[in-house]
């Protein structure tokens, strides 16, 4: 039976594990939606990669896609036309054969 305040190797590996799992991962699970949902991505992202959870190589990537969405919102919302509904723009990059 462990001392109390000895860590047995599944939980020293538990423990270990959940202080490795990038904290962006959680936001990355749900889906980027809102404006919301992509400045907490990248906020937790920043404090991943400082904390070495996240390496550059991966950031990099991370940001590069992040950068590529947010072109392709601003493009629905220059050139956009009101979707069925009327709630949102709708992007269409390739003509749609009706």
């Amino acid at each position: 039976m462990p001392r109390p305040g000895k860590s047995t190797p599944d939980t020293a590996q538990a423990e270990q594990q959940a202080v490795q799992t990038p904290r962006s991962n959680m936001f990355a699970a749900r889906g980027i939606k809102t404006s919301g949902d992509f400045a907490g991505m990248m906020s937790a992202l920043m404090s991943d990669v400082l904390e070495g959870r996240v390496t550059p190589q991966v950031s990099n990537a991370v940001v590069n896609s992040g950068g590529k969405l947010l072109k392709m919102i601003e493009l629905q919302f220059k050139y956009g036309k009101p979707s069925a509904d009327g709630q949102q723009k709708e992007l269409r990059l390739i003509p749609v054969n009706d």
